[in-house]
């Protein structure tokens, strides 16, 4: 399968990639827009042009010292632990489900959830606002009762895809779970 271009919940533009590496193996990749040099120079022009008309009335160089630092340390948390270039699921059927982030920075986030706690995976609706979302999850089962959800672990988290993009990568990986089951 290709590359599709879909919209997250917010109107922004996505693409998904799925990889199928073989029958019991695909890899989806959902990536985020990157980050808008107009949005950063904006926000960094009205924190210093605030800073600036306090330096006016206290001539305080202090304020625009503070001004200059926190700007930059906000850009750097930013773009290290918030900034999202893609993250990716990749589902395997005999052994697990990987789920990676991939930041702004270059740091990386990976998490592997074994296939013997995996009780499915499902599409579900929150109510966001005054509005309701769909996000794909995985439920994690008791190992003491198999029939009960222990935990629910959200996917995509930060691209937020639409519908139409969670329903494919759903009805993908029901593929490979019915194969294992």
């Amino acid at each position: 399968m290709a590359e599709e271009e879909f919209t997250d919940i917010n109107g922004n533009s996505i693409s998904l990639d799925c990889q199928t590496h073989s029958a019991f193996c695909r890899e989806f990749t959902v990536t985020s827009p990157k980050l808008s040099l107009r949005k950063v120079m904006v926000y960094t022009c009205f924190i210093w042009l605030f800073a600036y008309a306090i330096f006016f009335f206290t001539e305080n160089t202090a304020v625009l010292s503070s001004a200059i630092l926190l700007t930059l340390a906000g850009m750097m948390i930013h773009i290290h632990f918030v900034k999202v270039d893609h993250e990716t699921l990749l589902i395997i059927g005999s052994l697990g489900v990987q789920l990676s982030s991939s930041y702004a920075s270059g740091r990386e986030s990976t998490t592997f959830i074994e296939m013997s706690k995996l009780k499915d995976i499902v599409i579900n609706e929150a109510v966001y606002m005054h509005s309701i979302i769909y996000y794909l999850c995985i439920l994690i089962k008791d190992p003491a009762e198999p029939e009960t959800v222990t935990s629910v672990v959200p996917l995509f988290q930060s691209s937020k895809p639409r519908l139409n993009c969670l329903v494919q990568v759903y009805r993908s990986c029901q593929e490979i779970l019915a194969q294992t089951r």
